[in-house]
């Protein structure tokens, strides 16, 4: 009996030290797993607490105390806001305070002064088997260095982004299927969408409506080249656009994309087409202004020897009556002298040299009047007028007007062999009416004139050269002199005037001229005498020219008149001086030698302020003649005249 209870407490002794071998293997291991969360919990690198659920700080790494400066046991039962942030409350954004309300993991970015830097801040619930909140893990991370870096990086995506959206040029990065990866915001504009809406968009299918590439991309050539390539193109509204392609590539040299740079030079081809017509339109001016230089001083040599035969045969006719001889041969030469006039008249237009006498017009009246008399002479042309009423005044040469009225008109003509339509219409307009056009017109009110025809029309090559002096589309040996349409440019350049000319081949012919308004009341036309006046007194005639010095003495005298001479505008200045008292009036030569009419009128004028002059010239009244005219001078006679045409000029000067 007494065994059994031996048994037992052996049996029982030998569970006892099992479970003391347990024991100690079970707290040998937790000591361990203690060891290791410790170590673990001190390897971080960055500031680590276990906190309590009242935020207070039960244990501290190594890294905080580092970070801190403060020892593990100066930083326990401190709340984490005093040591980070040196606050009594938990900062704005705490992910602690986040934490406690959702019971999950919370992060926040916060700036810790503390440690002076910018740290992601995480927080973890550690809660029991009954899911109380027990503690809280606390890590700080600092990302200073990234928040730096990545600033730097925007920034620098910023900067980038800006100067592309400042370019001119659309920008626009494709990937390898030309899908667009990322747009500017001209591209966006001149797609008229979004920078947002063109991304993983086609570029040919936003900017030219087309289901595939366009031909001749230079996108698809420097995919295949590799190399940056360049086209013109043209989108479907007709805007002209220049595209360049640049490959994009990675570290292995591979292409991954392109860059696709869009200019628009809509405006600058048509700036440049502008610029050609502007040159061409200067080149043709400069043209034209040579040849009219050259036609003035031709026109005015050939005045002066008209002169001689006019005087002579005057000279003549005096003396002699209509059964003598050669009385119609006198009248011939008269007639072929005046007919010549008429040519030089038209050069001098031409050179913008030929105004006689200008005075406020109604250029109705000069339409209605030259019209009458070309339906005389073209009954097969059926005229229309359309004149305006109260149609500004404008200043001008009648006689010139009418002279560049008949050249368009006789033009009109001889477009029209068999007869058609003509249409003159008159308006009034102002500057605003020229935009557009190749002019650079003064502000102000203008009249309009339009000469329509319906007859051959003209090539664009013949309307390019239809103002040149002594061009014509007429045959050789036929009637026309190429100077008609010559003159009439000249006559409204000369006033101050612009023409353009519009024509097709089998469609007419409409010339549109501009005129500018007079401030002046229209002036009406004095009849002059019919015959000749002869009178007496004492006249001084200048002239460089012996010939003409000669024929206009003769001329003076057989008028009735004293004459003194002078060769030139020195010897006049000296001959007025020395008989200012007993000479009535002086004739004067516009252009001498040494001293020209302008000087020495201006010389009489200082020895005699009221000296009564008529000035004469081979040229008209335009330029240096009216200069003169403006300063004084009492007329102005164009060479070569009649006599009985200076008959009148004297009585005129005489009796002021």
């Amino acid at each position: 009996m007494a065994r059994k209870p031996t048994e037992e407490l052996k049996k029982r002794g030998q569970e006892l030290g099992r479970e003391a071998i347990g024991r100690r293997r079970t707290e040998g291991h937790l000591y361990s797993m203690q060891l290791s969360e410790e170590s673990i919990f001190q390897a971080i690198g960055h500031p680590a607490f276990i906190l309590d659920p009242e935020n207070r700080v039960i244990a501290a790494n190594r890294a905080s105390v580092k970070a801190t400066g403060l020892s593990e046991e100066e930083l326990q039962r401190k709340k984490c806001y005093e040591v980070f942030h040196l606050t009594s409350s938990p900062p704005e954004g705490c992910p602690m305070e986040k934490m406690l309300t959702s019971g999950h993991l919370e992060t926040s970015e916060m700036e810790v002064e503390a440690l002076g830097g910018i740290f992601l801040v995480s927080c973890t619930p550690v809660v029991d088997e009954t899911g109380c909140l027990q503690r809280i893990i606390h890590i700080a991370t600092d990302i200073t260095e990234w928040k730096r870096t990545e600033k730097a990086l925007r920034k620098s995506e910023q900067e980038k982004e800006a100067i592309l959206n400042s370019m001119s040029e659309a920008v626009v990065y494709q990937d390898t299927e030309h899908r667009i990866m990322w747009a500017n915001r001209v591209a966006s504009r001149s797609a008229g969408v979004t920078p947002e809406e063109l991304v993983g968009r086609h570029c040919y299918e936003m900017c030219h409506q087309r289901s595939k590439s366009c031909p001749g991309c230079p996108v698809v050539k420097t995919y295949e080249t590799g190399q940056p390539e360049e086209a013109k193109m043209t989108t479907p509204d007709g805007r002209l656009w220049v595209v360049r392609g640049y490959p994009v590539r990675d570290e292995n040299d591979d292409i991954t994309g392109a860059v696709e740079v869009v200019l628009e030079i809509t405006e600058r081809k048509r700036a440049e087409e502008e610029k050609k017509k502007l040159a061409a339109q200067l080149q043709q001016a400069h043209k034209m202004e040579a040849i009219g230089t050259l036609a003035g001083g031709i026109a005015h040599d050939f005045n002066n020897l008209l002169m001689g035969i006019q005087g002579n045969a005057s000279l003549m006719l005096m003396d002699m009556d209509s059964t003598h001889p050669h009385y119609e041969k006198l009248k011939k030469i008269e007639k072929q002298v005046k007919s010549a006039t008429r040519l030089t008249s038209q050069l001098l237009g031409y050179a913008r040299k030929g105004k006689y006498w200008v005075k406020s017009i109604n250029l109705n009246q000069a339409v209605s009047e030259t019209s009458n008399t070309f339906s005389k002479i073209r009954k097969d042309i059926t005229i229309y007028r359309e004149l305006a009423e109260n149609l500004f005044s404008i200043e001008a040469d009648q006689g010139q007007i009418e002279q560049m009225l008949l050249n368009l008109l006789i033009n009109a003509g001889d477009a029209m062999p068999g007869g058609g339509d003509l249409i003159l219409k008159t308006m009034n307009t102002t500057h605003e009416d020229m935009k557009g056009k190749l002019h650079d017109p003064k502000p102000g009110n203008y009249v309009l004139l339009k000469v329509t025809d319906t007859g051959t029309g003209m090539h664009e090559k013949t309307v390019k050269c239809v103002f040149d002096p002594f061009f014509t589309t007429k045959e050789m040996g036929g009637r026309g002199t190429g100077l008609g349409l010559a003159s009439a440019y000249g006559i409204i350049k000369s006033h101050r005037g612009y023409i353009d000319v519009e024509s097709q081949k089998g469609r007419g012919t409409t010339f549109t001229i501009y005129l500018p308004e007079s401030k002046k009341n229209v002036e009406k036309t004095v009849e002059s005498a019919k015959q000749i006046i002869k009178r007496t007194g004492t006249i001084l005639f200048v002239d460089d020219e012996p010939m003409n010095l000669d024929i206009g003495v003769k001329l003076l005298k057989s008028l009735g008149y004293s004459v003194l001479e002078a060769n030139g505008g020195r010897d006049a200045v000296e001959v007025y001086k020395s008989n200012k008292d007993k000479i009535d009036m002086v004739i004067l030569d516009m252009i001498m030698p040494e001293m020209g009419g302008s000087e020495a009128y201006d010389r009489m004028k200082e020895i005699n302020p009221d000296v009564k002059v008529l000035l004469s010239s081979g040229y008209s009244i335009d330029g240096q003649a009216k200069r003169i005219m403006e300063r004084g001078c009492d007329a102005f006679i164009q060479k070569p005249f009649t006599m009985k045409k200076l008959s009148q000029y004297i009585r005129q000067i005489m009796d002021k």
